[in-house]
């Protein structure tokens, strides 16, 4: 009876470390036991990226998230990717082009605009072994984009349009040729390509290092300087999670700020995150001519969204140009105040 009652105790103890060990796990798996959540930041590698960049080299995140909150970043080389990685919840918040972004909101209302961050940023340079010289030329040649569906391509399909062109794939006569930025220039000097729209530096190195001739600068291309080159996109659970777009947005709003108030500083930042990331060290006139080129900002023009939507279903990217929800700027407005 005694020996019963002994291996009762025992395993009562037993079941409840197990169940105790699984609540704590279970915590832990969300944060709640340490008392530490997670945010998952993703970027893109380059200058169009800097008020993500600024925001953790000068620790802007930790600052508005707090001690209980731990910063993850993952950086990623195309908008696609950036989404995919959105889509399999590797990242929570960060910025990416809108184009991608709308792409995958038309399937999944599970993403959302909440501030913008860089205006421009993008340029089209004709190669000059082309002898193009205005954009009607581009009529029967071949155009370098970074990625089929980029903000780029929607960009150039929108300057095509206003001079009566349009691309072979919807029954014009000009040929896109999807072709990562970092590779263009030896397209140019190969002469696979007549011209290219590209985010910068490409653009700077395309004139510079490949002889390209500037056909549409930053401010005269597609949308001007209504242009949405990079915004902050957010998963729907992201915005669930009480005050966390908050923190991000005061964090990505002081990091526009201090872009607007300290270029030079800014650049020389950029140029060091860049190095560490890539290895690569880009050159301060790189830097400051791409600088020249864009507007750092947290404002969206939401005509110039719909547009790219229009554009992007006429294309045949998305079965529909219907992006109501996407656009949600009440909490970059409350910051703002």
């Amino acid at each position: 009876m005694l020996k019963k009652i002994l291996f009762a105790l025992i395993m009562s103890v037993f079941f409840i470390g197990i169940v105790s060990g699984c609540s704590e796990s279970s915590d832990k798996e969300e944060g709640k036991g340490s008392g530490k959540q997670t945010v998952k930041i993703g970027y893109f590698p380059n200058l169009t990226h800097s008020a993500t960049i600024i925001a953790l080299e000068k620790g802007f995140f930790e600052e508005e998230f707090g001690k209980d909150v731990t910063i993850e970043t993952k950086t990623v080389a195309n908008g696609g990717l950036f989404m995919e990685a959105m889509a399999t919840k590797a990242i929570d918040v960060g910025t990416t082009g809108p184009g991608p972004l709308l792409n995958f909101y038309v399937k999944n209302k599970e993403y959302h605009l909440i501030s913008g961050a860089v205006n421009g940023g993008a340029v089209l340079v004709s190669a000059g072994s082309s002898k193009i010289s205005d954009l009607k030329d581009l009529d029967g040649k071949k155009v370098a984009i970074p990625v089929i569906g980029s903000t780029q391509d929607v960009m150039l399909r929108k300057a095509l349009k206003d001079v009566g062109l349009k691309p072979t794939t919807n029954g014009g006569s000009v040929e896109l040729f999807a072709s990562a930025p970092a590779d263009t220039a030896a397209l140019f000097v190969q002469k696979q390509v007549d011209a290219a729209a590209t985010q910068e530096p490409w653009g700077y190195v395309l004139e510079n290092q490949a002889k390209g001739k500037l056909l549409l600068n930053w401010d005269e291309f597609a949308w001007g300087k209504d242009s949405p080159n990079t915004v902050v996109a957010a998963s729907q659970n992201f915005l669930d999670k009480k005050g966390f777009s908050a923190s991000y947005l005061k964090a990505h709003k002081k990091a526009v700020d201090f872009i607007q108030n300290n270029p030079e500083e800014s650049q020389e930042l950029v140029i060091k995150h860049l190095k560490e990331l890539t290895g690569k060290e880009l050159s301060k006139e790189e830097v400051a001519a791409a600088f020249s080129r864009l507007e750092v900002t947290t404002n969206v023009n939401e005509e110039v969204i719909q547009e790219m939507a229009d554009i992007s279903k006429e294309a045949g990217y998305i079965p529909s140009a219907d992006i109501k929800g996407l656009i949600d700027l009440s909490t970059l407005e409350e910051v703002s105040k």
